[in-house]
């Protein structure tokens, strides 16, 4: 059974374990970031006309309060499960994107010129979605929910978790994981965990961390969806 490695926080590395076991392959959990939620202000400029989010875990940290204030105003989700993670936590009306924050941005920015809309969003964050919304002329509220922090392993907690033995191949769905993975595989005994790992990556700015390793098959996914993402363990050699 291929062994495959789960680099993302909880709750959804767990998520992600049952499909793989349901496709047939044998998880590994190794949770390189953890999400923690941020103290937020629950109020709101009256002048807001809608919410993005780019994150589900945006909304899975939001205080009750905070969505209770926005959630009669229409709500722009980047992908499928940002979007379910949205409905559950109380927008009633949801627009479901493309699964990339750039083509979000390009998609609402026409409606929106001259308004003011509030971004829940993660404090380590790619700011391309808020500078082509601000071209735009798009005011951006960013209301910071949580943070991500990497998380530091020792050597023989990496050992345990993976049992000793190498994986076939590694999700990736952020850079940060993907730089912390790289820096796992620089250690003397880490290195051959990972010498014949096939590294699955969200999309290339979440492989670019693996641009310097020496002689590791890289795959992208055809699109930043987990759906494609999975489906690159169904492809030959």
């Amino acid at each position: 059974m291929v062994r495959v490695l789960v680099t993302r926080p909880e709750p959804g590395a767990s998520r992600t374990a049952r499909l793989l076991e349901a496709r047939g392959f044998q998880p590994v959990l190794l949770p390189l970031t953890e999400t923690r939620a941020l103290p937020v202000e629950a109020a709101i400029g009256a002048d807001s006309v809608a919410v993005t989010v780019t994150s589900a875990n945006a909304v899975r940290h939001a205080p009750k309060a905070l969505i209770a204030a926005l959630a009669g105003l229409p709500c722009h989700a980047v992908g499928k499960k940002t979007a379910e993670a949205c409905r559950a936590a109380g927008f009633p009306a949801v627009t479901e994107g493309s699964g990339d924050a750039e083509s979000l941005a390009d998609a609402i920015a026409g409606g929106l010129a001259g308004k003011a809309i509030v971004y829940l969003c993660g404090r380590v964050r790619f700011p391309v979605f808020e500078q082509r919304l601000a071209a735009a002329g798009v005011h951006v509220h960013a209301v910071e929910t949580y943070d991500t922090a990497a998380i530091d392993y020792g050597d023989a907690d990496v050992l345990a978790r993976l049992s000793g033995r190498p994986v076939e191949a590694a999700l990736l769905y952020s850079a940060k994981a993907s730089a912390a993975l790289v820096s796992l595989m620089a250690r003397p005994a880490l290195w051959h965990l990972f010498e014949k790992t096939t590294f699955l990556a969200l999309s290339a700015r979440v492989a670019g961390p693996l641009s310097g390793v020496v002689g590791q098959t890289i795959r992208i996914a055809s699109e930043p969806g987990e759906d494609a993402l999975l489906a690159l363990l169904s492809l030959p050699g």
